[in-house]
């Protein structure tokens, strides 16, 4: 494995960006490049050649085809580095770490962690992180970069969080690479999860895309035209504090009638507990009378379980997140939207009343183009993005 050196010198730094780009998700020949970058063969082959001498493309061998001569083809090298990522939640942690081509090589999920806004937790995190990398049996030193997700307000850009901050204010990324000794991006859940499935599950050549995090809380991130949007600051994609409710409901962000109290797993505790003490049954009512607290894990268990009171929950949630969803649709006219995040594993339950409601407020012209679906990622989603996206971000191509 050798060291990544972030070098990308000499004059055709652009399409050399370009080319990194293309071979995030397909391998290509000299020729395909040519024609997709309209330039001339001489030039890629000459760019390429400085990309395979900076450890970055390899030679993958040669395409099969049925005659001719058959040409080279070239991917991204899996032994630049490796890609360390870090998905974090209100309770617990998911850590992943892949090869420079993207390849899973450790994965683990729901490491308990209570996220909060002080120096202890935040040096708790660091350590997990570190003790993660040391149990994967890769060599720390082969890490290359490593990308942390938070939900909330996240500007990647200028390594800020507005909703996690710790200690002094300075970049939470500067304090994260002083305790992790490497280099260090910052992102939104949400958006993470959205860059990992638009690389590794749209295979159709999807070039607008909305993923829809359904989780504790409820966020977004979007494909424009081929391109993660992240809006002027960092902070697009905030599609739970869209305040189109009346509910009456204060929303953790201090506003009333935020998309997410009526739309979220946050939102399903609430109703859940507010149906229970009005005297409703459901199998969550075993740890409500032993004084403990639901979870997430808990209601899609219980949906599982035919919980007549949890489905009908969720289906009142589905309703009010496909409602505007269908704005969304009206708004964007995606060719895919993906549901995912931890409330989107009770499956056809959410889905149907989701289904339902668009097909009621979107525009039928509209909405006859966008297929749905779920996240195929599932709970790896938000780690895999996060090393996806630090690795975009080390390279200059986001």
């Amino acid at each position: 494995m050798t060291r990544f050196s972030g070098n990308l010198d000499g004059k055709n730094v652009d399409i050399k960006k370009q080319i990194l780009a293309l071979c995030l998700s397909d391998d290509w020949s000299i020729a395909e490049l040519s024609k997709e970058l309209r330039c001339s063969i001489p030039t890629i082959t000459k760019v390429v050649g400085e990309l395979i001498d900076e450890k970055l493309l390899e030679d993958m061998g040669k395409l099969g085809t049925s005659g001719g001569r058959r040409p080279s083809i070239y991917g991204l090298n899996p032994h630049a580095g490796y890609l360390a990522g870090v998905d974090v939640g209100r309770k617990m942690v998911s850590v992943a770490i892949t090869d420079f081509k993207g390849k899973l090589v450790y994965f683990q999920e729901d490491l308990p962690f209570v996220l909060e806004n002080n120096e202890a937790s935040f040096t708790q995190l660091c350590n997990l992180v570190k003790d993660q990398i040391r149990k994967s049996g890769v060599d720390y030193a082969e890490i290359i970069t490593c990308g942390v997700n938070l939900s909330g307000r996240v500007n990647s850009g200028s390594g800020y969080s507005l909703t996690y901050m710790v200690g002094e204010y300075k970049p939470l990324t500067e304090m994260l690479e002083a305790q992790l000794g490497m280099h260090v991006t910052i992102e939104n859940d949400s958006r993470a999860m959205t860059y990992a499935e638009y690389l590794t599950s749209c295979n159709n050549g999807e070039k607008n895309m909305i993923f829809v995090n359904v989780s504790w809380g409820l966020g977004m991130g979007m494909i424009l035209d081929g391109k993660l949007y992240f809006g002027r600051s960092g902070f697009s994609g905030e599609l739970g504090h869209t305040p189109v409710l009346n509910n009456d409901v204060i929303c953790k962000c201090g506003k009333v009638g935020c998309l997410e109290t009526g739309a979220s797993a946050s939102a399903m505790h609430r109703i859940l507990t507010e149906k229970m003490r009005e005297g409703r049954n459901s199998l969550l009512m075993e740890k409500v009378k032993k004084g403990q607290d639901f979870t997430i894990e808990d209601i899609v268990a219980a949906a599982r379980n035919e919980d007549v009171l949890v489905i009908e929950t969720i289906e009142e949630v589905g309703r009010t997140l496909g409602k505007a969803i269908a704005g969304l649709i009206n708004l964007f006219n995606p060719e895919l939207v993906i549901i995912g995040g931890r409330l989107s594993e009770t499956r056809d339950y959410l889905m149907l009343p989701i289904k339902s409601s668009i097909n009621k407020h979107s525009l039928n012209f509209v909405n006859q183009d966008t297929t749905f679906r779920f996240s195929k990622l599932g709970n790896k989603a938000g780690a895999l993005g996060a090393c996806l996206l630090s690795r975009s971000k080390l390279i200059g191509i986001i």
